[in-house]
Parts: structure tokens; sequence; C-alpha cells
């Protein structure tokens, strides 16, 4: 029986998931793309419960999809009820936005079927607190952190760190000015700043000490195999602070870098408690050969790792759907 595999996307994805449909395809399976900014205006979802059972169907075009027959689910990237009209009065858009995601969250929760990976383990592993307690209880090195929305706690801290500290938020988002987009990176808070704080009182912000970096580590985990590559992110001004301010400028320069044995395992160690089969790790390499963790992306890009240094990572994720090679949570 052919393997049917659900990948849970949107239409503006990039070419990962459709490397991954070809690997799934050219393996004998059949990958069902599910655009969930389609739903519910233009994609169909049903749960029906007859004689005690529950069925579920996916209606794509012409299509009728028996979500019982799926194998495994890839769940990518979320964006259900986008093109929901923005002009539909706001009493009538929000419920159905609501009835929209408690519909999908329904059939997701309910699929007899391997997920990479379920939703709640998804947020639960997402959360910046939990991560760093964990990584210090298997011995990584972590910067130090203050999450908070006091200002004289900032101002502490700072004192606490010698080498200067940075700013980041938790949440990833852009402020448009005039329709352009500006995307909020992370920072270095001079002393100056410190005197203008005022607005944490409407949003607590994320500080950590400033680690000088021989090198910035990308590490992307998928099933028990480590994909891990490296930046000289000081080359540039822009970048010392954080390598995506010109990340299109290094799109190229990124090369396979060998960790310790020692810093592998308690990675796969990490991914363990977390119950993730995939992640993104980031990892700062410190001129005196400490490595320090940061966090862990459990939805982070990994695209530009395809094209250099050449990482077969979609291939790794077609076999971890397959159930070919390990997985945690089957």
């Amino acid at each position: 029986m052919k393997e049917k595999i659900l990948i849970i996307t949107h239409t503006e994805e990039n070419e990962c998931v459709d490397n991954v449909m070809q690997v799934l395809n050219d393996r004998g399976a059949e990958a069902i793309r599910f655009d969930t900014d389609l739903y519910p205006t233009s994609v169909g979802l049903t749960t029906d419960y007859s004689n005690a059972l529950q069925n579920n169907y996916l209606q794509i075009g012409e299509k009728r999809h028996d979500l019982s027959e799926i194998t495994a689910c890839w769940y990518r990237r979320l964006r259900v009820g986008k093109n929901i009209p923005k002009d539909l009065d706001p009493q009538l858009r929000k419920p159905s936005l609501e009835e929209s995601r408690r519909s999908f969250f329904g059939v997701l929760h309910s699929l007899d079927a391997f997920i990479l990976d379920p939703y709640p383990i998804v947020k639960r592993a997402e959360v910046k607190q939990l991560q760093l307690k964990i990584a210090t209880e298997l011995g990584l090195n972590i910067p130090k952190t203050c999450i908070t929305n006091k200002a004289e706690e900032v101002r502490r801290f700072y004192e606490r760190c010698p080498n200067g500290i940075i700013t980041k938020m938790q949440t990833s988002f852009a402020v448009y000015q005039e329709g352009i987009e500006n995307v909020v990176y992370t920072n270095l808070v001079d002393k100056e700043m410190l005197d203008e704080l005022d607005g944490l009182e409407l949003c607590p912000m994320t500080f950590q000490e400033a680690i000088p970096k021989a090198l910035e580590l990308r590490v992307t985990i998928v099933g028990d195999e480590i994909f891990s590559a490296a930046i000289d992110s000081q080359k540039t001004e822009d970048t010392k602070t954080d390598w995506r301010k010109d990340g299109v400028g290094l799109l190229d320069h990124w090369v396979e870098y060998p960790l310790p044995e020692e810093l592998k395992h308690k990675l796969l160690a990490l991914m363990d408690r977390l119950q993730l089969n995939y992640g993104a790790i980031d990892v700062i390499l410190h001129p005196d050969g400490q490595y320090y963790f940061l966090e862990v992306n459990p939805n982070g890009e990994y695209m530009w790792l395809e094209r250099t240094p050449g990482f077969k990572i979609s291939e790794k994720l077609a076999q971890v759907l397959l159930g070919k090679c390990f997985r945690r949570n089957a």
C-alpha cells in the first residue's frame, strides 16, 4: 500500500516543501500538500462521525483525501484563515478565524499518524525559559540571560555583564513604516539606552550578555542526524551582532563544521528532552573554544543550507516521515 504523507504549509512557502515532496514521490509515496492559508476559503476540511467512527476529509479542488489513510504528517507552517476577507465585519471575522483554527486543530490532533512534530510539543519546545533550563541541566553553556519588563532589572543585569549586553525578542516580527518592512533584529545595548527603557512596561524583552564570536553555528538536527554549518559573522560591521542583517550576502559563505562529540551528545539529549524530531539550533563558538547554546527553533529554516554547503536535509526529513530511520515519539 502506498504511503500517504500530509504536509501542512502555506502557498508562500519556499522550495523546502517541494524538495521533500519530490523525495517522497521518488520513493513511491504520495505527498499531499495542505496550504493552510487557503482554508476555509477555498480548501475544505470535514470531520464526520458515523457509526461512532471519526472520518476526516481534506478537499483540494476536485480531489477528496481520506485522512484516515495518512501514515505521517509534516507540520511545517500554519496560516489558517489568512484569506478570510480583511474587510469582513470584525464581529464575524474573529469567530470565523477562531472556528477555522479549532476545526483545523481538531483534525490535526486526532490524526492516527506519526507527526513531525506534534503541535503541543512544538509550542512547548518554543518556550525560551524551558530551553535554557534544560540546556544548563545538560551541561551546555548559555549566555547570562534576563527576560523582564522592569527597567531597573535590566540596569542591574548590565552591571553583571562586563562585555556588554544585547537585546532581542522571543517573537519574530517586522515593523512596517510607509510600506517598508523593518525586521526586528538582535541589537547591542549601550549605557545611554539604559535610560530609555520605559517601553518595557508595555512589552517585556530578552537581554543577554554579549558573547564574543569566533564563529556562529547553525546546527540542524533531523531525527538523530546532525547537520552543522558555520559562518564568520565578524567580517562586516553589519553582521557582528546579528548575521541575519545581511543573511543574503552571507548565503554562499556557510561551511560544514565538525562538532565535538561531547557537544553532539548534549544537543541530541536536548532534542530528546524536548521530544523534537526536527530543530534548528543556534550556537556561538567563543574565541577561547567554548560553545554557547542560544536557542532551538522547532520550525527553523534550513533552505540556504541545502544550497551551501549542500546538506541533504530534505532527504532526511523524508526518511523520517517514511519511518526509514530513527524517530522520536513514534
